[in-house]
Parts: C-alpha cells; sequence; structure tokens
C-alpha cells in the first residue's frame, strides 16, 4: 500500500525535463504576441502576488490512502478543512460522457469519496454536483461513471446542475461578450467548489484541467447539449470569464489514469499514478500541462487566465509541495501533431487579439 504523502516543499531548483514543444513558427507567428504578453507583461505583477503552492503525491492507486493524500495535500496549499465546519463544500467531478469501459475519461468515484471524507470529518456539508456537456439523462451519466453506487454507499448527497434553478451572476471578466451566467443553486450557495477533473488533453485546446472542468457549472438547460453558447463566444475567453465569476474555487485533480489521443472522449489510458492540489487553479493546470509535455504560455485559456491576472503560471513563481514536477515530466500522445499545431495557431491568433484589444 502506498505511503501517505507529507506536505514537504521541494522547491525549483533542478532544471525542467524536456517536454513537448510546439513548433517555432507556431509561437513566433501565430502565438508569438500573446505568449510575450503571457511571460512579460504581468510577471511583475504576479511576482508581487507571491508564489503559489502546488502539491503533487506520486505512485497513488484508487484503492490506496487517498484521503490522507489528500488532507496532505490541502493542508499543503493553505486550505484547512476545518474552516469549513458547518460551510457548503460542492464537489464538482468531470462526467462530460461516462462510459463504463473507458473510466479514464471522467473522474474516479474513489477521488470524489475520499475529498468528500476529508471535509465531512470536519463538520462541512458536503454535495457532489456535474452538469454533464453531452448527456441530458444525468442518472445514466452517474451509473456509466460508476459514481451512483459510490454515492449512495457513502451517504453524498448530488446536485443535479443541467436542471437545478439558477442564479444570473455578471461577468467579473469579460474576455467573451456574453454579460453574465446562470450558475445553478448548488453553485451560487457554494461557500467552497472543489474542481476534480481527469487529467486529459483536449483536441481543440490542448489540456483540459481544473479550470476547463468548470464549464460544467453552467446547466443545460440554459446552455444546451453541448453547451455551444460557449464555444460560440470562444473556448479560452468563456472558460477565463466562468473562472474569474466563480465562488471560492480549488483543484484536486485525478491525475491516476489519465487520457491522452483524443481527448476529451476519444482518448486512451496512460497510468500516471498522480494526485495534484492547489488553491490556485491556474498554477494548478500549468503544472499539470508540464507534467504531460504541454507548454502552458501555447494553452490559450491558460495564457488568457494570466493575462487576467487569475493566478500563476510561470514555473518559478509557483512552489511545488510533495514532489517536483520535473522528474514526473511524461509527455500525452496528442491526435495529430500537425493538424493540433494548425488548430493552436488560430486559437492562440485569437488570444493576441483579445489581449491586444
Amino acid at each position: 500500500m502506498n505511503e501517505p504523502h507529507k506536505p514537504t516543499d521541494s522547491g525549483n531548483g533542478a532544471q525542467p525535463a524536456p517536454r513537448k514543444t510546439f513548433d517555432r513558427r507556431a509561437l513566433l507567428v501565430g502565438g508569438g504576441a500573446a505568449a510575450a504578453g503571457v511571460l512579460a507583461y504581468p510577471y511583475g505583477r504576479q511576482l508581487a502576488m507571491g508564489r503559489s503552492p502546488v502539491f503533487i503525491a506520486r505512485n497513488q492507486s484508487y484503492n490506496g490512502p487517498l484521503e490522507q493524500t489528500i488532507r496532505d495535500g490541502l493542508l499543503a496549499v493553505g486550505i484547512d478543512p476545518v474552516a469549513y465546519k458547518g460551510r457548503r463544500v460542492l464537489l464538482k467531478p468531470n462526467l462530460v460522457e461516462p462510459m463504463r469501459g473507458s473510466p479514464q475519461m471522467t473522474t474516479h468515484p474513489a477521488m470524489v469519496v475520499a475529498t468528500a471524507e476529508v471535509f465531512r470529518r470536519e463538520g462541512a456539508e458536503v454535495t457532489v454536483g456535474e452538469a454533464p456537456g453531452h448527456v441530458r439523462d444525468t442518472e445514466m451519466a452517474l451509473i456509466e461513471a460508476r459514481l451512483a453506487g459510490a454515492l449512495h454507499e457513502a451517504r453524498l448527497s448530488f446536485a443535479d446542475m443541467n436542471y437545478q434553478e439558477s442564479r444570473f451572476v455578471r461577468n467579473a471578466c469579460g474576455l467573451s461578450k456574453l454579460p453574465g451566467f446562470f450558475f445553478p443553486q448548488a453553485v451560487a450557495e457554494a461557500d467552497l467548489i472543489v474542481s476534480m477533473p481527469k487529467m486529459k488533453t483536449h483536441h481543440w485546446v490542448g489540456v483540459t484541467l481544473s479550470m476547463k472542468n468548470l464549464y460544467g457549472t453552467l446547466p443545460g438547460c440554459k446552455y444546451g447539449w453541448p453547451k455551444n453558447v460557449l464555444h460560440y463566444n470562444g473556448i479560452p475567453e468563456t472558460v477565463v470569464d466562468i473562472n474569474a465569476s466563480l465562488p471560492t474555487t480549488i483543484a484536486v485533480i485525478d491525475g491516476i489514469e489519465c487520457m491522452e489521443g483524443d481527448g476529451p472522449i476519444l482518448g486512451t489510458p496512460k497510468q500516471m499514478g498522480l494526485v495534484v492540489v492547489g488553491a490556485d487553479r491556474l498554477a494548478t493546470d500549468a503544472t499539470c500541462a508540464r507534467i504531460m509535455g504541454f507548454e502552458p504560455a501555447l494553452v490559450p485559456y491558460l495564457g488568457l487566465a494570466y493575462q487576467a491576472g487569475l493566478g500563476q503560471m510561470h514555473h518559478a513563481l509557483i512552489r511545488q509541495m510533495g514532489e517536483r514536477w520535473q522528474p514526473l515530466v511524461s509527455p500525452f500522445r496528442i491526435l495529430d501533431d500537425s493538424r493540433f499545431n494548425q488548430h493552436l495557431r488560430s486559437l492562440q491568433t485569437r488570444a493576441a487579439a483579445v489581449q491586444t484589444s
């Protein structure tokens, strides 16, 4: 059985391991302005904010001591579950389009239950909620993701956020043209939201992690299946706008059995054995992107989020707790390098236009 991870600071002294980079032309022609803005303009402002801690535990398994690992991770990044006694905590897993035979697609039930127990033991009122983007029948999604039985056994309540009453909240960032968002009751009333994605590739935006996972906080009854209202207004822009408009949100990432290739739905399993925790979602996602072999500055919504001041992204400004990310790098296969580069280049051009407008 795996040993629980202790929240130790491992620093950032080592040289980064080789990671997947996109062709230089894609950076200089399509994304040069965006990347330059991401890495230069806000650097001083972000530096003044201090370094954001991100906790990584390796050698994890779904039948291991996940509750202890997650508790250690939360404490390491400055989140004390005791502070949420008597308060509402919403766990938001990824159930985009579950299929029982593809567990690499959705957040594992063991991760959800373990995280719930960390907060429930301290007296928090914990609810699991999701608004699956491709499935109208949420009960079927729970069954296919093997979550229905786990929630019943753990006596955890579930909020079907595709159909809940919603509350309109103004767009706090304004990168897209959307004036605001309809957040379901479970989101609007939460004192803390825990984004619990699966570590996966995404054929449109490169990677999908804790920030992209929060598309699932918006109800399908308002935004459709899939949520094309958001797509039409720009995926990078709306990801950042949603994240800026939500209540306090942290990340607990299922990086044990991951997905590579044609993600976020049709990819294949990749075993990583990782649990990643952070209070700064951008820093957490940037760290995971590096482990996956991607340069965060070339992931459009991460670049926009950094420009908008939503967190840290440069590795020198991220304080690694538990394990260092450099020895864990294992490049994730993508659908098609040349096609992906072409599409990423067009997205970076849009991101640059937003940043300079």
